[in-house]
């Protein structure tokens, strides 16, 4: 194994292991019902005062859900990448690894959608449509730090140039300071989407690093 892929491994471990104590923090640490309709919140001072200062911003909450279609549409560009070459290569062993790693990559992520939304560690600061609804971790915020960066590894590959990169890593900056500030989401859900995106997004670099 290679220096780098070793070094994106303990990022991915060290990042991922940050995200399991953040994530006992929040369930365990100064737990007090200051959510809509009583809904305990973890790290309550924190998350209060940073929620009480940036106040709510729907119209970031709809500009960055409206956004989230291009990290969607990526995905599904990906996928239909892999899929032709499979069916052009007739093997899927001959589609290039670093899709078949994004594939995996995509199954990760989707697979902690699905089990937070099972989990409930924090709700919404606000109710949306006047319901209580699961927000540990955002997952605005880890679509957006998975997807776009990892797009960017793909077209800078491809040769695609500096141009794509560059606009997908600002639009990741922008997504992340956007819903952080929006006030639909406690800080705690911002920094738990981020810690867990961070190792995931590693392990993917370590997979497609030669």
């Amino acid at each position: 194994m290679n220096k780098q892929r070793k070094r994106s491994l303990w990022m991915a471990a060290g990042l991922l292991m940050a995200f399991v104590l953040w994530t006992a923090a929040v369930c365990t640490m100064d737990v007090q019902p200051i959510g809509p309709e009583g809904s305990a919140v973890g790290l309550a001072k924190l998350n209060g005062a940073f929620h009480r200062l940036t106040g709510v911003h729907m119209t970031l909450y709809d500009l960055t859900d409206q956004l989230s279609i291009l990290p969607l549409g990526l995905v599904a560009g990906f996928g239909l990448l892999g899929l032709w070459q499979w069916v052009q290569r007739k093997h899927l062993c001959k589609v290039d690894r670093s899709l078949l790693a994004l594939g995996g990559f995509y199954i990760l992520v989707l697979a902690a959608f699905v089990g937070f939304e099972f989990v409930a560690v924090n709700y919404r600061p606000i109710l949306i449509e006047g319901q209580l609804e699961a927000s540990y971790p955002s997952s605005t915020t880890m679509l957006s730090l998975c997807v776009l960066p990892t797009a960017a590894m793909q077209f800078k590959a491809r040769g695609l140039g500096r141009g794509v990169s560059a606009a997908l890593y600002a639009l990741t900056v922008f997504m992340v300071v956007a819903r952080m500030i929006s006030g639909v989401h406690w800080l705690a859900d911002i920094i738990g989407g981020m810690l867990l995106s961070g190792g995931l997004v590693m392990l993917y670099r370590a997979a497609v690093e030669k």
